[in-house]
């Protein structure tokens, strides 16, 4: 089985975070994003990883070689940021076969475990959302057969959105309607997204199953990291120790790595703590903090801090009268 990750885009609404590091290396919950997905695959027998990767390749490259040098991996580089298909055709020459196509915003929970045997000729995983006029989506027969995919919709008709998963029982079957694709030049709103490659599939007798998921959680924005980062340490990247701490306080979940330092501190709920982070008299809710960075004496809430940052605030002195109101921004 091979698995594709498509990771070549600029992340821009992650900035600044992202102008020194590629989105999948953004760390939630003690992990990098990419470390979240691919420890997922773990339960699939992976052949080879495929990464379609842009700007700051190297960076993931080395990850990957780091953490999960365990299994081949091949890259290919998309110069041209023209849409997902031609992403997913660059590795055309590598995709033979059974293969799992994997978008790098797709943290999800959910079993997978069944694609290992599963006789479907193709599988998306969907969610059912509120609005999925900004998604992927899915209009499904009786049968859970997908019938027609739609990109962005206008309605709310059909409310099950793709996550950025799907599963291939052959290749050669997407890398066909992709070619079809974009000889035909068949684009929406300007690009080559994959939902108009799939129902060129669909439309061909391909047989699309859809498998629900319990949680599908987006880590495309600030906000959206943060919130994933709470609901991964409500689900088991809790450690709620770590490290060499004096003096302290923590107020679980919390991620702490074993080399963080915190002293005269309180921590949580949902903190992540990076390796040889330093804490010092300061109280830091809702917020990740990365590797090698040292904070003293502030207040801190609902922030992302990236590595190797000093942040050193100053408690304040006050001398005031009665019925006075007194707010810090």
């Amino acid at each position: 089985m091979k698995v594709v990750i498509p990771l070549a885009g600029f992340g821009t609404r992650l900035r600044p975070l992202t102008y020194s590091r590629p989105k999948p290396l953004v760390n939630v919950a003690g992990k990098p994003i990419l470390g979240h997905l691919l420890d997922k695959l773990r339960v699939l027998p992976v052949d080879e990883y495929i990464f379609i990767t842009g700007y700051l390749g190297d960076q993931i490259e080395a990850y990957v070689r780091q953490n999960y040098g365990d299994k081949p991996s091949r890259y290919f580089v998309q110069e041209e940021l023209n849409g997902q298909s031609p992403a997913i055709y660059l590795a055309r020459e590598a995709l033979e076969g059974p293969t799992i196509i994997l978008f790098v915003d797709t943290i999800f929970e959910g079993d997978i475990s069944f694609l290992a045997d599963t006789d479907a000729d193709a599988v998306a995983f969907v969610k059912e959302v509120e609005d999925p006029r900004r998604f992927g989506v899915v209009a499904v027969d009786g049968d859970g057969i997908v019938r027609h995919f739609y990109e962005k919709p206008d309605s709310v008709e059909n409310r099950l959105a793709v996550i950025g998963m799907y599963y291939f029982r052959d290749a050669a079957s997407l890398l066909s309607a992709i070619q079809t694709q974009i000889d035909e030049q068949r684009k929406t709103r300007g690009e080559y997204f994959l939902t108009d490659a799939f129902q060129i599939m669909v439309d061909r007798g391909t047989k699309f199953r859809i498998a629900e998921v319990g949680e599908w959680l987006d880590a495309g924005t600030s906000e959206a990291v943060l919130d994933t980062n709470r609901l991964l340490l409500e689900r088991g990247r809790d450690n709620s120790a770590g490290g060499t701490m004096e003096e302290f306080v923590i107020i679980p979940p919390v991620y702490i790595h074993p080399t963080a330092r915190i002293t005269n501190s309180v921590i949580g709920p949902y903190v992540s703590l990076g390796a040889n982070c330093q804490i010092e008299n300061c109280i830091i809710r809702d917020s990740i903090v990365d590797a090698d960075t040292q904070i003293a004496n502030i207040l801190l809430s609902h922030s992302l801090i990236g590595q190797d940052v000093t942040i050193e605030g100053a408690f304040r002195s006050v001398n005031v009268g009665d019925t006075t109101s007194i707010h810090y921004e």
